[in-house]
Order: C-alpha cells, then structure tokens, then sequence
C-alpha cells in the first residue's frame, strides 16, 4: 500500500512545481533574515561605511592641510633663505667697502709719512751739508792761509784778511765748478 500511496501521490504532483507550505516556510524565513539583516546587519554596515568615509575625508582633509602647511613653511623657508642671502651680500658689500676705505686710510697715511720722513731728512741733508760746507770752509780756509803764508812767505795771520782769502778762493772754486756743470 505505500507504493501506492507514494505512486499516487507522485502522479498527482508535478516534481517542477514546490508544495506550497514549503513555499510559505522559505519565504517566512526568508522575511525574518530580510527583516534582521536590514534591521540590525545593514545600519551596522552603514556605521562602518560612514565611519570609513568620515576617516578617510579627515585624513584627506588633514593631509591637505598639512600639505598647505609644508607650503607654507617652504615658501617662509625660500623667503628667509632669499633674505639671508641679500643680508649677506650686503654684509660682504659693506665689508669690501669698509676695506676699501681702511686700505685708502693706510694708504693716506703711509704717503703722509713717507713725505714726513722724506721732508725730514731733506731737512737732515741740508743741515748736515750746510755744518760739512761751514766745516769745510774753515778746513779750507785755514789750509789756503797756510798755504798762501807759505807761497808769499809772509804771516797771513791777520783774521780779516784770511776771511777776504778764504771767500775769494772759495769763490773761484765754486765758479770753475758750475763752469764744468755746465759744459
């Protein structure tokens, strides 16, 4: 009897079309997922996804503004570096200038004492040569009446008339030698 049941059962029932309460089942069970996923899976999918999203605009946002910061630091950085530079040239400018001048000073100065020590000793010259022509004269003037004594043979010790002499040879030896200059 249960072949036949089974076998009348079979023939009553197409296997393409499922038993209605099987039917029912899958789509009750398939209701309260719908309703659990949605209820609870879902809006936690949703938090995270916000949270994700939130988090990597932020760190877009802050990755921006620390990239707008850089910038900022690297053009100070350009804009103190450029400064510096024209401090330093300046400076060094300042310097060459303030060289320049101390070297003109020193130069100033060594000229004024060259001529100084120059114009001394020109005075030195002179005043040694004026004490060897005075020495000299008498030098020459006691020899030439020594000598004019000897030659006339007679004292030529009288003062005044040595003088007259003595300038009168002196003369004539200064007069052949601007003569000889000349020629």
């Amino acid at each position: 009897m249960n072949d036949a049941v089974i076998f009348a059962a079979a023939e009553g029932s197409n296997p393409l079309i499922p038993n209605v309460w099987e039917i029912v089942i899958t789509v009750i069970g398939f209701g309260i997922l719908l309703f659990i996923v949605s209820k609870y899976v879902v809006p936690a999918f949703e938090k995270t996804y916000e949270e994700r999203s939130a988090a990597i605009e932020g760190g877009i946002a802050k990755a921006e503004a620390a990239q707008a910061e850089a910038n900022a630091a690297l053009d100070e950085y350009k804009q103190q570096l450029t400064d510096a530079r024209t401090e330093a040239n300046r400076i060094r400018e300042d310097a060459r200038n303030e060289g320049a001048k101390i070297l003109a000073e020193l130069k100033e100065k060594a000229a004024a004492e060259s001529a100084r020590i120059s114009e001394q000793a020109h005075v030195q010259i002179e005043a040694e040569r004026q004490a060897a022509v005075v020495s000299l004269r008498t030098e020459v003037g006691t020899l030439a009446t020594e000598l004019a004594g000897r030659i006339v043979g007679e004292s030529l010790s009288d003062d005044a008339r040595s003088a007259r002499v003595v300038d009168r040879f002196l003369a004539d030896l200064e007069t052949q030698q601007s003569a000889g200059a000349s020629n």
